[in-house]
């Protein structure tokens, strides 16, 4: 680790998020001078004047340049979920190549990237060929980098699990796609911050699976989620078009897109999970228990950490 590693500037984007917060959090208790790059300047700010503010120009590339100007490392925490017309994984690639592009530009000493478990540029899975696509494209810069590769995030502000017991909290029976016996592998987004902040102190170049101490079946997970807060249901074993249909009505309801096609058939394919040693610490398990009494209490909403830009994640 050199020196300005050490004590530089390091830029989070999206601290105001999920992950990203995370990250900018751990890199202040290190006692690091931090900077976040945002499409939400106005939301929630849990960090007072700690942290500076810089807009997520992607289109301004000197502006974008003079944001990263300095930075030792650049943590890369954004995506998109899924196509909408409002936002689409096509122009996530646009933008993020342009966020490498200026990072390069700005002589940015390392970058530590999101990606996710198992993508592939042959992938039939737009999310997981543009998430290889961007990888390549990382190297390919000639920055030194690490690449971290999450399946599911857990935490206060996730959606995956928190939607799972809400659906456990309201409905007599869970239905699963198909036989429910792909793995899933999640990590808690604190444990993915510490390998991130960790990865910004590297030389070499890397990629990591970033997954937790707990593997599931996605039948197990809901069965031990419900056990966990009291709500265990049948379980109700559909073909896959079928849950969609429900999922898009439940998504219609809550004025969310509750779970995409592409979505059911990453999770169907075994996608989100490796055979990779675990590199998180927190159990799912352990950490559902603590949270038991308001775990699924609300419906956690895509669309409205995007389209509402002042309210903290937890909130929406």
């Amino acid at each position: 680790m050199s020196a300005d590693q050490g004590h530089g500037l390091h830029v989070v984007t999206g601290a105001f998020g999920f992950s990203g917060k995370y990250i900018a959090t751990r890199l202040l208790e290190l006692g690091h001078r931090v900077r976040t790059l945002t499409n939400s300047p106005n939301r929630a700010n849990p960090f007072g004047g700690k942290v500076e503010t810089r807009p997520l120009c992607f289109d301004d590339k000197p502006a974008l340049v003079e944001s990263l100007s300095g930075a030792a490392v650049l943590y890369n925490t954004y995506w998109v979920r899924f196509n909408h017309t409002d936002f689409k994984h096509s122009i996530a690639v646009e933008n993020t190549l342009k966020l490498f592009d200026a990072a390069k530009a700005a002589g940015v000493g390392r970058v530590v990237h999101v990606s996710i478990t198992n993508p592939s540029e042959d992938s039939p899975l737009e999310y997981f060929r543009g998430k290889a696509r961007l990888e390549r494209a990382l190297a390919e810069t000639g920055l030194p980098h690490t690449i971290l590769r999450p399946a599911v995030l857990f935490g206060k502000e996730d959606i995956l699990i928190n939607n799972i017991a809400w659906c456990l909290r309201r409905f007599p029976v869970f239905g699963v796609f198909g036989d429910g016996r792909y793995r899933l592998q999640p990590i808690h987004v604190d444990d993915l911050a510490g390998l991130a902040v960790d990865a910004g102190r590297e030389g070499a170049n890397r990629t990591v699976d970033a997954i937790g101490p707990e593997t599931f079946v996605y039948r197990d997970l809901a069965r031990q989620v419900g056990d966990i807060i009291g709500k265990r249901r049948p379980i109700a074993f559909l073909p896959p078009s079928v849950g969609y249909a429900f999922g898009w009505a439940i998504g219609k309801l809550t004025g969310d897109i509750m779970i995409t096609t592409e979505e059911i058939e990453g999770l169907m394919a075994g996608l989100l999970a490796t055979d990779s040693l675990p590199t998180g610490q927190t159990r799912l398990t352990d950490w559902a228990r603590t949270n038991a009494p308001t775990l699924g209490l609300r419906y956690a909403s895509e669309l409205a950490r995007r389209r509402d830009r002042g309210q903290a994640y937890e909130n929406l």
